[in-house]
């Protein structure tokens, strides 16, 4: 027998209180191209890992209708705002994600000229591929002619849900365009899972790793983007279809424990715990919406004990790699350190706030 909605409920409080305790260290050194300091773990910065906690946090506060969460989101928007943006790129869009979601729930006007003007700088100023994919620049390097499975959470999600809540149409057709031109070079027609990258210098998927993290941002990056804006249906249909193909390409790879490997098809390459979370949130969420079947909610709960197992008292989710450049070689992937950090948490956020759809109040999943 499975958690029950108690237990659940229980890990998304350490996960919330988790998520804002995490401090970085010192360990890892990784100055921006600007001189600043480059901060991926914390809860203080604007960047990617915590632009994928805010939106975690705020699926949550969608959820659970929790003021206090929504008052640490507002809190941290405002936080950041006061002090300053950093420079646009694929990263420090993530964010923006979570506060179109904010702003189309609550209405602020205040939250809407910076919507307006970053989507409108997406569109006219990030670096295109040829083919018009959005180049993975990103705070600490420049990736010329490089697409990354990222770019789609971090970027196209953003455009997605900002353009359905503001009625700019235009934003919702770039956001799918993305995912197209990133499914033609990064969806593994031979396995039906997805490589980490491609560069048009040399054209080629660089080590062709099938790494699970870039996977899981597809399997709950599609979802979402069915969730969050109408996309044309011939589109859609094609996107799902994409979407199954991984799905069954995913399920035999699932270990034992219910977790994936950093390499899914290396059985040499660790378990890793973001990507199971990613993996289980989008395998819930789409047999809910009528996507797959019951075995994606089988194996979806499968990974939700799997992410529970591996979260601490102090509500830190263990087994999470760190932020991952890309790799030229398999043993790349191998080699990437352990750390606690922002993204873990909200992947883990997102997959128990899903789980929670699919269990009774009283009752376990079975």
């Amino acid at each position: 027998m499975g958690p029950n909605a108690h237990d659940i409920r229980m890990g998304l409080d350490r996960l919330v209180g988790g998520m804002t305790g995490l401090k970085h260290d010192g360990r890892f050194d990784e100055p921006n191209l600007d001189g600043t300091a480059g901060d991926y773990i914390s809860f203080d910065s604007w960047e990617w890992p915590q632009g994928v906690g805010l939106y975690g946090l705020i699926k949550l506060w969608l959820f659970t209708g929790r003021d206090d969460i929504r008052q640490l989101i507002e809190t941290w928007y405002e936080g950041r705002l006061a002090a300053g943006l950093p420079e646009l790129n694929v990263n420090t869009t993530a964010p923006m994600l979570g506060l179109s979601v904010l702003w189309a729930k609550t209405g602020n006007p205040r939250w809407k000229p910076l919507l307006d003007e970053w989507a409108n700088r997406v569109v006219s100023e990030m670096g295109r591929t040829p083919e018009g994919g959005f180049e993975h620049h990103v705070s600490d390097k420049v990736n010329n002619n490089e697409l990354w499975d990222d770019t789609l959470y971090m970027v196209a999600l953003f455009l997605a849900s900002y353009g359905q809540a503001s009625g700019r149409r235009e934003l919702v057709d770039e956001a799918t365009r993305q995912f197209l031109v990133h499914v033609r070079y990064l969806a593994d027609t031979q396995s039906g899972l997805w490589f980490h990258g491609w560069t048009f210098d040399g054209r080629h998927n660089f080590a062709r790793a099938r790494w699970a993290r870039g996977n899981a941002w597809i399997t709950a990056g599609m979802l979402d983007l069915f969730d969050l804006a109408e996309i044309a249906a011939p589109i859609k249909a094609y996107l799902r279809g994409v979407l199954v193909t991984q799905v069954e390409a995913l399920l035999p790879l699932q270990t034992a424990s219910g977790a994936w490997r950093t390499l899914l098809d290396d059985a040499t390459s660790y378990e890793e715990i973001s990507a199971t979370a990613g993996i289980g949130y989008g395998l819930l969420k789409g047999y809910r919406l009528g996507y797959g079947t019951p075995v994606w909610r089988k194996a979806g709960l499968r990974a939700l004990e799997a992410v529970m197992r591996n979260i601490d008292e102090s509500g830190t989710v263990l087994n999470v790699s760190y932020g991952t450049r890309m790799g030229h070689d398999l043993q790349f992937y191998k080699d990437i350190p352990i750390q606690p950090t922002g993204y873990g948490q909200a992947l883990a956020i997102l997959c128990l706030s899903e789980a929670l759809q699919h269990v009774g109040a009283e009752g376990r999943a079975a």
